[in-house]
């Protein structure tokens, strides 16, 4: 597909894999890292869904969104689930090192959040944004202390995903004649009710562009004897972010805090207290059968558990701003890009300086009348 106006697309080979990434039209190999922006996606999607936002940011910035291992244009190479979330973070530190880039501001988006933050603990950056991201603590299985509910995961990583979403992912379906297709996927979980957009193809060729072969989407599972009946396997993208392999609370500790802005609708279907994608959420409100309580198999506080560590950081020196949109879905820069835009461009330094920041229990709150 071709990119949108502005925008080129182009491999870069590392010692690991080919990456694919997006860039501007123009913009100077040469700018320093701290007007050097990298996007990374979530998953089931790619770099396409940031062309937009990519066109907005201004002329003087170097913009590039990277599509991760098994996405988009990448190299679709196994993905080892017990490394958590760093066989990405890992391909992207050399991919920018190929690109003579140190140290930039980076944007996560979902899974891209944990990736970002994982690239954080590992290497340094000017500033982290991070954009309805995945616990710190992972996807499913923790309490809201990020201690994990059974030793094996259950509920979480590869077996979770429906297997008709992942057969018409491979079947490249393209249309919405049912919930699991794509397309309905994205109208349902991506953004909220009554979002359009003259650019949805587009976004559904990204989704499709997701690999799921073996150790890609959505991962291995095992047999449980804890309910749901079955747990999280080692490789695979689903199990790179379930509890026993992946936890990224440690950036609480780093000796040096980049800012960090955190970005998040209020009606988000995935990355939620009460996320649609949560198993244990699902069974407690009767969607899956033999849920066995509150005490045994609670639901995810995801929010609040990005708000627990993120206060813990501030704490501790780090800025944090938070930007909470009403009536927005799981993607802020898709549903509000004006407003994301903007937040943006104010931790990178772009426009204003970014300040000692409120407690993010003060935060900034945009409303759908904004």
């Amino acid at each position: 597909m071709r990119p949108f106006d502005g925008i080129t697309t182009r491999l870069v080979d590392t010692d690991r894999l080919s990456v694919n990434i997006l860039e501007r039209d123009g913009d100077d190999p040469a700018t320093p890292p701290d007007r050097t922006v990298v996007l990374i996606h979530g998953n089931v999607s790619s770099s396409l869904f940031w062309q937009e936002l990519m066109q907005d940011l201004p002329g003087d910035l170097r913009v590039i969104a990277i599509d991760l291992r098994g996405f988009g244009g990448t190299e679709h190479a196994p993905i080892d689930a017990t490394r958590g979330v760093r066989d990405f973070s890992d391909d992207i530190h050399l991919t920018l090192t190929e690109l003579g880039i140190d140290a930039p501001h980076l944007v996560g988006w979902s899974m891209g959040g944990g990736v970002v933050m994982q690239y954080a603990l590992d290497h340094p950056v000017r500033s982290l944004t991070l954009q309805a991201p995945v616990s710190p603590y992972g996807f499913g299985g923790t309490r809201r202390d990020g201690t994990r509910l059974t030793d094996d995961d259950a509920g979480c990583g590869g077996g979770a995903a429906n297997p008709d979403f992942v057969q018409r992912l491979t079947d490249g379906d393209r249309t919405d004649d049912a919930p699991t297709s794509p397309r309905s996927v994205f109208r349902s979980g991506y953004v909220a009710p009554g979002y359009t957009s003259p650019h949805e193809d587009v976004w559904v060729e990204s989704m499709l562009t997701t690999s799921t072969a073996v150790a890609n989407y959505p991962g291995d599972g095992v047999d449980s004897e804890n309910w749901p009946g079955f747990a999280a396997g080692d490789t695979g993208v689903l199990n790179t972010m379930v509890p026993k392999h992946f936890n990224v609370s440690g950036i609480v500790d780093l000796p040096v805090k980049p800012p960090i802005l955190w970005v998040h609708g209020t009606v988000d279907a995935i990355v939620s207290d009460t996320s649609f994608y949560d198993l244990n959420y699902l069974g407690q409100i009767g969607v899956i059968p033999g849920w066995p309580g509150e005490e045994i198999a609670p639901a995810q506080p995801m929010v609040s558990q990005t708000r627990d560590v993120l206060d813990a950081y501030r704490a501790g020196g780090g800025q944090v701003t938070e930007v909470t949109m009403e009536g927005v879905g799981h993607s802020p820069h898709l549903e509000r890009p004006a407003e994301f835009r903007r937040a943006l461009l104010e931790v990178i330094g772009y426009i204003g300086h970014p300040a000692s920041p409120a407690p993010i229990t003060e935060a900034i709150i945009i409303s759908s009348s904004d």
